[in-house]
C-alpha cells in the first residue's frame, strides 16, 4: 500500500497544495499548515484553509484560490515599496490596496490559466461571504472592491465574479470613464511596483479622490522594520477580508494543526497585539498614539469628564437588530457549525469539565437544606444522644427545607469586531455554546448575543451625512448591526447552529460598544426573571473609523464609561465583563482580563459560579452600590 492510500485523500491533497503553494511562491523552505481560516502568513509560517473531508470541487477550488494569491502575493509584492506609494486619507489607502491586487493576481496568472481559474473561484466565493451578490444598489462601503475588479477586468481579460457583477455595473458607468484612461497606464507596468504604485495614485486621484502629499516617504527614515511596513501593508486588507499579506491579527490555530505536526506556542496571545478595524481609527490629523498594530485607545481615563448627554446618532434608520439564522441560509450555518466543532475539539473536552464543575456547584445551591433544634418536625436522631445523657432535655426535631435560588436569566453579550478574527472568537462561540448549555440543565435562561457594524467605515449614515453636506460633530457614523444568536426563550437545541455564525467573513467589522451594551440592559430589562445578569465578552475599546474621524477622539469611549455607570449605579442588572488582552477593568467595577484566550472558558465559568454564589451574601438592594474589587484573572 502506498503512503498516499495510507494518508487519504484529505491529507494527500494538504501535502500537494503545499508543495504548489511553495513552488508558486519560490519559497521552498517556508513552513505550510492547515486550518479553518483564510490563507494568511504567521511569521514564517504559511497557514493555508482546507475544504471538507470528501474534497467537492467547488471548495477544492476555492481553497487554491486563496492559497495562489499568498503564494503570488509574497512572490510579486514587496511590502516597503508598497508602503512607501500608499496614499494617506480615509477612502484612498483602501483603492489603493485594491489596485496591488489586482496587480499581484496579473502578473501572478499570467501564462497560467489554472491558477487564474483557482483565484477566480475564490473570490467568487469571497463576494458571497461578503454579501455582494444581494447589494442592489450603489454602495461607497463597495466601492474598493469594485474598482479592484475593474482593474483586473482591464490587466486580465477577465469578467467579474458573479457574485460582484451586479455591484460592478451599479458603479461602472459613474467610474468607469474617469479611470479608463489611468488604466491604460498600469497594463505596460506590471512588473515595476514603483512605476505601478505612482500610476495607482494618479488613478484614484483621477477619481477626485485625495490621495495626500505626491512625496514619496524614506520608510527607512520613520524607523520601520520591514515587518512593520508588511503589518501596515495588510490594514486595508484585513478590513476587505484579504488575508494575503503577513497578518499576525488572531488568527486562529486550527485542530489540523496538530495533525499536520505544527505547535500552538508561536501564535499564543497574538490575536490582541493586532487588530484590523482599530489601527486607522484617528481623528484626520491626528499623531497615531501607541503602536500601530494595536487597537487605538484614548490615553486619559476620562474619568472627570460631566455626564451630561452628548452622544447621538446621525440617524437610525440603517440600523438593524437581526436573527443569526437570517443573515446566512442553513446549509452555509450548517457548514459554519461544523468548521467551529472542527476548530476546537481539542479544547472542547477542557470546556466540558468546567461546565460541569460549574453545574455541580449550581446544583449545590439548589439542593435541599435542614434546620434543626426545632419543637416539632422529624425526630433529629443523631441528637437523641442528649436525652439519654439528660433525661429533662427536651427531644430534637428537624425539618427539611428549600434553598432560595431565585429565577435568573444570564446575556451573554460577545464582541464581534474585526480584531477578534480567528482563535478568540472561535473560543468565544464555543464558550457560550456549552454555558448555554450548562445552565440550561441547571434551569438558568441564557441569552447570547453579538454587536459590530454592517460596513466598514461607514455605510450608509456616512453616505447620507455626505449627501447632507458634511454637518458638523454629526455624531455616530456608521450602521449598527445587533445579532441575536439565541434568545433567553429559544432552547439550546434549536440555537447551537447559529453560533457557527461568528466564523463567517466578512461578518466581523466594527465596534460600538456603548449603543451594544446598553440594547443587552433594555431586553434584560424586559425579562420577567427576578435576577438578571449580563456578561460583556470584548477585547479592547469601543472603534469605529467613521465616527472617530469627525468627533472627538474619546466620543466613543466618553460614552461606553456613561453606559456602564448608569448600569453598575442605577439598573438592578449586574454586569461583569471579560478583556481578551485588555484591561477593562478601568471601564467596569467587575471585571477580569485575561491574556491568553484559552482562559476564556474557565474565566467565564468562575465569573457565573462567583456570582450565584454571592447571591446570599448581598441583599438585592445593596449589591449595585457595594464595592467590588476587581477579579484577577485564574489560570
Amino acid at each position: 500500500m502506498s503512503s498516499a492510500d495510507r494518508e487519504g485523500p484529505l491529507e494527500a491533497f494538504k501535502r500537494a497544495n503545499a508543495a504548489c503553494f511553495r513552488a508558486v511562491a519560490k519559497r521552498p523552505d517556508i513552513e505550510v499548515a492547515y486550518g479553518a481560516d483564510p490563507a494568511h502568513m504567521t511569521g514564517e509560517r504559511a497557514r493555508l484553509p482546507f475544504p471538507a473531508r470528501h474534497l467537492p470541487a467547488e471548495e477544492v477550488a476555492q481553497v487554491r484560490g486563496e492559497g495562489d494569491h499568498l503564494a503570488c502575493r509574497l512572490r510579486h509584492h514587496d511590502a516597503k515599496k508598497h508602503a512607501a506609494h500608499r496614499p494617506a486619507g480615509d477612502v484612498a489607502p483602501m483603492l489603493f490596496d485594491a489596485l496591488e491586487s489586482a496587480r499581484i493576481e496579473a502578473v501572478g496568472g499570467k501564462d497560467r490559466a489554472g491558477l487564474r481559474a483557482n483565484m477566480a473561484a475564490a473570490l467568487e466565493q469571497r463576494y458571497r461571504r461578503m454579501g455582494f451578490h444581494r447589494i442592489e444598489d450603489k454602495t461607497e462601503s463597495a466601492l474598493p472592491e469594485v474598482v479592484r475588479l475593474l482593474a483586473r477586468e482591464h490587466l486580465t481579460g477577465e469578467a467579474p465574479p458573479v457574485a460582484a457583477r451586479n455591484a460592478v455595473e451599479q458603479w461602472r458607468g459613474q467610474i468607469a470613464p474617469k479611470i479608463a484612461e489611468a488604466l491604460r497606464e498600469l497594463a505596460p507596468l506590471l512588473n515595476d511596483q514603483d512605476a505601478y504604485g505612482e500610476a495607482a495614485r494618479r488613478l484614484i486621484r483621477a477619481m477626485d479622490i485625495d490621495v495626500g502629499s505626491d512625496d514619496v516617504p524614506d520608510s527607512a527614515e520613520d524607523g520601520e522594520s520591514d515587518d512593520d511596513q508588511e503589518q501596515s501593508d495588510n490594514q486595508a486588507q484585513g478590513q476587505n477580508e484579504e488575508q494575503g499579506g503577513e497578518d499576525n491579527a488572531a488568527q486562529a490555530e486550527g485542530a489540523s494543526d496538530s495533525a499536520m505536526g505544527e505547535g500552538e506556542d508561536d501564535d499564543q496571545g497574538d490575536f490582541a497585539d493586532e487588530d484590523m478595524s482599530g489601527e486607522m481609527m484617528q481623528a484626520p490629523g491626528a499623531e497615531q498614539p501607541g503602536d500601530s498594530g494595536k487597537r487605538w485607545r484614548p490615553e486619559n481615563d476620562l474619568s472627570n469628564v460631566p455626564k451630561e448627554k452628548f452622544y447621538k446618532a446621525y440617524v437610525e434608520s440603517f440600523d438593524e437588530v437581526v436573527g443569526a439564522e437570517d443573515l446566512c441560509d442553513a446549509e452555509e450555518l450548517t457548514r459554519l457549525r461544523t468548521m467551529l466543532d472542527q476548530q476546537l475539539t481539542h479544547i472542547q473536552g477542557i470546556i466540558g469539565k468546567l461546565a460541569n464543575r460549574l453545574q455541580r456547584r449550581l446544583m449545590a445551591q439548589q439542593q435541599r437544606s435542614w434546620e434543626f433544634d426545632l419543637e416539632e418536625g422529624i425526630l433529629d436522631t443523631a441528637r437523641i444522644d442528649r436525652v439519654v445523657t439528660n433525661p429533662t432535655h427536651p427531644l430534637s426535631f428537624k425539618l427539611e427545607q428549600d434553598t432560595q435560588f431565585r429565577d435568573t436569566v444570564v446575556t451573554l453579550l460577545i464582541d464581534n469586531s474585526g480584531s477578534m478574527r480567528g482563535r478568540p472568537i472561535s473560543i468565544a462561540a464555543m464558550s457560550a455554546d456549552i454555558l448555554a448549555r450548562t445552565l440550561e440543565r441547571c434551569g438558568v435562561r441564557v441569552e447570547i448575543l453579538g454587536f459590530t457594524t454592517r460596513a466598514w467605515k461607514g455605510g450608509q449614515a456616512r453616505e447620507q451625512w455626505l449627501a447632507d453636506g458634511k454637518p458638523a460633530n454629526p455624531g455616530r457614523l456608521n450602521d449598527l448591526r445587533h445579532i441575536v444568536y439565541k434568545p433567553a426563550d429559544l432552547p439550546y437545541r434549536r440555537a447551537r447552529r447559529n453560533l457557527g455564525l461568528m466564523l463567517r467573513e466578512g461578518l466581523l467589522k466594527e465596534n460600538i460598544d456603548g449603543e451594544a451594551l446598553m440594547w443587552a440592559h433594555q431586553r434584560l430589562l424586559g425579562r420577567p426573571e427576578e435576577r438578571r445578569i449580563l456578561m460583556v465578552i470584548s477585547d479592547g475599546a469601543p472603534v469605529d473609523d467613521s465616527t472617530l474621524s469627525v468627533n472627538p477622539g474619546n466620543y466613543l469611549e466618553r460614552h461606553l464609561r456613561d453606559v456602564i455607570d448608569y448600569i453598575e449605579t442605577k439598573s438592578p442588572v449586574e454586569v461583569v465583563a471579560i478583556g481578551i488582552g485588555h484591561d477593562v477593568t478601568r471601564y467596569y467595577r467587575r471585571a477580569v482580563t485575561i491574556v491568553d484566550v484559552d482562559q476564556l472558558g474557565g474565566t467565564m465559568m468562575e465569573q457565573l459560579a462567583d456570582l450565584f454564589e454571592d447571591e446570599t451574601s448581598l441583599p438585592r438592594g445593596r449589591r449595585n452600590s457595594a464595592k467590588l474589587e476587581p477579579i484577577r484573572a485564574r489560570r
